[in-house]
């Protein structure tokens, strides 16, 4: 028996020290794949469904190879949990003391400079962000990691967190007074000495473009690279290989500025022109681009707010012409640098394309926010394999949702890792026995007027029968706030909490779902993945239409004529794959565990009416399909006598 085997069997290792414990032969098979995946120096995808016991399943070949190895994942939730919980509880049933490091961003961790400088900038901040400084100052004091997230009362929205972080143009790195006791630097020296790293996609991909960029490295070199919640690579691949410029951006470059300038006991008074030029120049645009949420691309926003953009941009760097004008401080030096950088990253997202591709999507996306200009490249396969070839340590991808049918090619392909190895796991849930897959008859046209009108009218009868415990998942926020709309306003049961998107944070949301049993909530994008309610809380989630991207998302559409120039099909080679994956995802928010029972609920007509139904109905988990209202009424009444009898 090897070593692997072991750990995983039935009376092996894990089940003598973890209480609970279920042996998976697919979770076996996974581990000894990466651990021959690690031992060779090979890339590998893996797809392993739902209950497979990934996370276990990449942490102990992690743990045993004796190689120097970094994990990444998708959010900063699952990169504490594993820090926090997994590899701890792991490491010690298995009797293997280890270092390991959490590393975030440095958006996460708090300045210590900007934190002394509080004090002369009362003027900057009201009286309540006056009162929750004195209690971060309190908790400098206190705190090893200086990770804000220890702060509960300072979200990651909460505008104050801006000002007590440094950004890579910000800081001055040993040059910082605080440069001893820095949290950045004191958590780069621990990931360079220990065995195991644990990072999110965010962290791994600004480094590996950083050092593409020549800028150096801030992860330590390894000998394995294991990045969990792969499927959110591609995405956020073009995001950080593209550039982005935000109304953000330029409001903490003011503050910066002005706290500089306080520093060195200037009067804020000789620069309150320039400020306010380059203030006006930002509300001008603000304003004339609105507060409603949306995105346009760059060639079809209207002329006076291009216009705005430009005279932004010629006030950003006149703004650090005074600056540089009025001392030679390296603070002050710094924000005017900034600001020329800003300018120019406009001016790039602003310039007219040579030739018929501009080799990325220009866009400006609007907030309630603010706004942000974007260029995303179309294509970064060959950029980011460029990045894994510099590194000749072991790569792992691994997801529930890398491959379609079996076939990774569309993820390979957008990664340039088209010779990678592949292995595909099936969850070993007994879908037919624990899930029905309820598929409505006479829904309109997803593009009716009134189509959210009746997906809620035939999803009621089935909200009646679970006694809410439901998941309503919508394509769109528009979608969303009129289901929300509409549902507040019928005879909603006072005993079903409903809760919806954006209305508090997501955790707490998810907190409320889990301990009423009885609740509904209403989620866009953020929920159908990641998300995971085991138990009898969630029994029914409903899928009001097929998860393809807008078309007329300018990002969408610019991608669309891309692959069309190239003489490929957009729809079946982009939009059909992404959308099958997408729906992949949300329908694994129901099953969790072998103990979970409900009903996926899909309404959207075109999964009968247009040939590619198909396609996205073979990804989907082996449920058994129905579209008889009354088999799902049943099945949900069942489920509903199971919260009472709990």
């Amino acid at each position: 028996m090897s070593a692997l085997a072991e750990v995983f069997r039935p009376a092996g290792t894990l089940a003598r020290a973890l209480e609970g414990f279920v042996a998976r032969p697919s979770q076996l098979r996974m581990a000894e794949r990466i651990a021959r995946a690690l031992e060779e120096r090979e890339r590998l995808l893996i797809e392993a469904g739902t209950g497979t016991g990934k996370t276990f399943a990449y942490l102990v070949p992690a743990l045993t190879s004796g190689l120097r190895v970094l994990i990444s994942t998708g959010t900063r939730t699952l990169q504490d949990q594993l820090y926090s919980r997994d590899i701890p509880l792991l490491a010690g049933a298995l009797g293997r003391p280890l270092t390991m490091a959490l590393l975030k961003g440095r958006a996460n961790y708090l300045c210590r400079l900007k934190l002394s400088g509080g004090g002369t900038q009362a003027a900057l901040f009201g009286d309540e962000e006056q009162v929750l400084l004195g209690e971060i100052r309190d908790w400098a004091e206190r705190t090893r990691s200086g990770d804000l997230a220890e702060v509960a009362a300072l979200g990651e929205s909460h505008p104050l967190r801006a000002q007590l972080t440094s950004t890579r143009e910000s800081c001055t790195g040993q040059q910082c007074p605080e440069f001893s006791r820095c949290h950045v630097f004191a958590a780069r020296r621990a990931a360079l000495e220990a065995e195991l790293v644990v990072v999110n996609h965010h962290l791994l991909l600004a480094d590996l473009a950083l050092k593409e960029d020549g800028f150096g490295e801030l992860l330590p070199g390894v000998d394995a690279m294991i990045l969990d919640e792969a499927h959110q690579l591609p995405d956020l691949a073009a995001e950080c290989f593209g550039l982005s410029c935000s109304s953000r951006q330029v409001e903490t470059l003011l503050l910066d500025a002005r706290r500089e300038l306080l520093l060195l006991g200037l009067n804020p008074a000789e620069m309150a022109a320039a400020h306010a030029r380059l203030e006006q120049a930002l509300k001008r645009l603000a304003a004339g681009l609105g507060r409603q949420e949306r995105r346009v691309a760059w060639e079809e926003l209207d002329a006076p707010s291009r216009q705005s953009c430009a005279e932004l941009c010629g006030a950003l760097r006149e703004w650090a012409s005074e600056l540089e004008a009025r001392t030679d401080a390296s603070g002050v030096l710094q924000c005017a640098a900034r600001a020329r950088a800003l300018a120019s990253d406009m001016e790039v997202v602003m310039a007219e394309p040579d030739g018929a591709d501009a080799g990325g999507a220009r866009s400006i996306g609007v907030s309630a926010r603010g706004f942000t200009l974007s260029l995303l490249p179309y294509d970064i396969s060959a950029r980011f394999r460029a990045l894994v070839d510099q590194h000749p340590s072991a790569w792992v991808f691994t997801s529930a949702t890398l491959a379609l049918a079996g076939n990774f090619g569309h993820f390979s392909k957008r990664l340039g890792l088209g010779d990678a190895a592949t292995l595909c796991l099936d969850s070993p849930f007994d879908y037919e026995r624990q899930a029905l897959l309820y598929l409505p008859t006479g829904l309109p046209d997803p593009g009716a007027a009134n189509y959210t009108e009746a997906v809620l009218e035939a999803v009621r009868p089935l909200l009646d029968a679970s006694d809410g415990g439901a998941f309503l998942l919508f394509t769109s926020h528009r979608s969303l706030r009129a289901a929300a709309r509409i549902l507040r306003a019928s005879d909603w049961p006072a005993n079903w909490p409903l809760l919806v998107q954006n209305d508090a944070p997501r955790e707490l949301l998810l907190r409320r779902f889990r301990d009423s049993g009885r609740a509904v909530l209403l989620g866009t994008a953020s929920f159908w993945e990641g998300v995971d309610v085991q138990g009898v809380a969630l029994r029914l989630v409903v899928i009001d239409k097929l998860p393809f991207a807008p078309p007329d998302d300018p990002l969408v559409r610019a991608r669309v004529q891309h692959l069309s120039s190239l003489g490929l099909n957009a729809f079946r080679d982009y939009q059909l794959p992404e959308a099958a994956l997408a729906l992949k995802q949300g329908v694994g928010r129901l099953i969790r565990s072998e103990e979970d029972r409900g009903v996926v609920m899909i309404c959207d007509p075109r999964l009968f009416s247009r040939g590619y139904g198909r396609t996205l109905l073979a990804v989907l988990p082996p449920m058994r399909p129905t579209r008889e209202a009354e088999e799902a009424i049943a099945m949900l009444s069942r489920c509903a006598r199971e919260v009472a009898l709990a």
